[in-house]
């Protein structure tokens, strides 16, 4: 099980490009790479899994999560999905002691330390030359359990410069510089408010790729990173089979699927299919009308970036918002909570959309919710419970709402967030759910098949 982290020594060092790169680079050399990525994301996986599945079979990036998942759940999802893969590459968030707690429990490092992987830094090298040493030993000495097997000299300004950090790197310290990449605006991927613009709305993405990739190669000692991952020791652990979808799917589930709604967790698509439901696609851009349906599942993305679009397409609104009235099964998470309600402003734009929430949008310069949630329910929950009532999981919205009833009925109470008023998340009306919250489908929290379980209760 070859396997390698990507971390940094902070956030915006250029992680996420250099994965691309490698993921793209390391497909071009004939391996199966399988990407992770750390902590709750949608736009990273996107492009992880573009890159890796660039010259070869199509693959999904996962997501590890402590907040989300037990350490059991991590390590086997590694050893799952990385079973008929030739190296596995694992992208941290952040930095690599930066996370969620003070001792540092949800930390890169932690999940490095947890997966027995050996890790590259990736250093942003920009006004450094002999300050590198104590960067890289200060990262050595803080855990001793940390190992730092190489690193990869980022957004260089020359020749002369990255010779003076290998010789100080080389005087100081005992850790091999893998790579030295110049700095090359061509390497920006463009970005919005919630991170890299996805890789399915770039126009350029496979041209990108195509760059990051001849820049790995290039400038990245391949042959000597793959060395690395091949001395990650084994994970001593069984996964309990590669999930496969139920034999007797009685429910067909709406997925809506586009350019504004792209945020699913693969997993969360796979467990549906587990628990029995037949997925049917569709684009409420293009589609003129639902196709038969048993529940309806829309996903977040950036709905405001396609308010004419969503708009113009009345007939398809008309027949999701009387699928509603129906009392058809609906689950809507951020970008698909916005896109039910009755309109969404942004910037000076005003469009309508489904209005099966009394409520209006309001797109901010500011993240109105940011970060991890976590919620308890309430007696209006219309799925079946959970024995705890509690759920971790996570939002990041710059949209609030605004005239929303004040009568309105809630799934959750918020302990930790905002959700829709800082109070409260899971507007209720009928069958329908709507959060601003992305909820994952995990052993913490099996929301996949309680959603699926209450589509065949209304079925029937």
């Amino acid at each position: 099980m070859s396997r390698f982290f990507i971390s940094a020594a902070h956030k915006s060092s250029g992680k996420t490009t250099v994965s691309i790169g490698l993921c793209a680079a390391l497909s071009e050399k004939g391996k199966l790479v399988q990407p992770f990525k750390k902590g709750p994301d949608y736009i990273d996986p996107q492009w992880l899994a573009r890159a890796s599945s660039f010259n070869a079979e199509s693959r999904h990036c996962f997501n590890l999560d402590f907040y989300t998942m037990t350490p059991d759940e991590i390590l086997e999802t590694i050893a799952l999905h990385s079973a008929d893969a030739d190296i596995s590459l694992i992208e941290g968030n952040k930095g690599l002691y930066d996370g969620l707690d003070l001792d540092g429990s949800n930390s890169n490092a932690a999940l490095a330390k947890l997966t027995q992987t050996p890790i590259i830094l990736v250093l942003d090298t920009r006004g450094v030359t002999r300050g590198v040493a104590p960067l890289i030993l200060g990262y050595q000495s803080f855990d001793n359990d940390i190992n730092i097997q190489g690193v990869i000299l980022n957004q260089l300004g020359g020749s002369r410069h990255e010779e003076k950090l290998r010789r100080v790197i080389e005087h100081y310290t005992d850790v091999q510089v893998v790579g030295a990449i110049h700095k090359d605006k061509r390497f920006d991927i463009d970005e919005r408010h919630l991170g890299l613009l996805p890789s399915h709305e770039d126009p350029q993405s496979n041209e990108k790729i195509e760059l990051l990739k001849r820049a790995i190669i290039d400038q990245v000692d391949l042959d000597r990173i793959i060395g690395i991952a091949n001395d990650a020791p084994k994970l001593e652990i069984q996964p309990s089979g590669i999930p496969v979808p139920a034999a007797n799917k009685d429910i067909r589930i709406g997925i809506v699927h586009n350019t504004a709604f792209s945020f699913y967790y693969p997993d969360d698509l796979i467990s549906l299919e587990q628990a029995g439901a037949e997925l049917v696609y569709i684009d409420n851009i293009t589609d003129s009308k639902l196709p038969e349906i048993d529940g309806l599942f829309i996903g977040g993305g950036f709905p405001e970036t396609h308010l004419q679009e969503l708009e113009a397409n009345q007939s398809i609104r008309q027949d999701i918002h009387q699928a509603i009235e129906n009392g058809l099964p609906v689950y809507a998470e951020c970008g698909g909570l916005m896109y039910l309600a009755r309109t969404i402003k942004w910037q000076d734009q005003k469009n309508n959309m489904v209005g099966s929430i009394p409520g209006d949008i309001i797109m901010e310069d500011k993240p109105q919710g940011r970060g991890y949630v976590q919620l308890k329910e309430t007696a209006e929950g219309l799925w079946p419970l959970r024995s705890d009532g509690i759920i971790s999981a996570h939002e990041f919205h710059y949209s609030r709402f605004e005239n929303l009833d004040k009568n309105a009925r809630f799934a959750f109470e918020v302990v930790r967030g905002t959700g829709i008023n800082g109070k409260n998340d899971g507007y209720i009306y009928k069958n329908l759910l709507a959060c601003y919250t992305h909820q994952r489908g995990t052993s913490k929290n099996r929301w996949t098949q309680r959603f699926v379980d209450f589509i065949r209760q209304q079925k029937t």
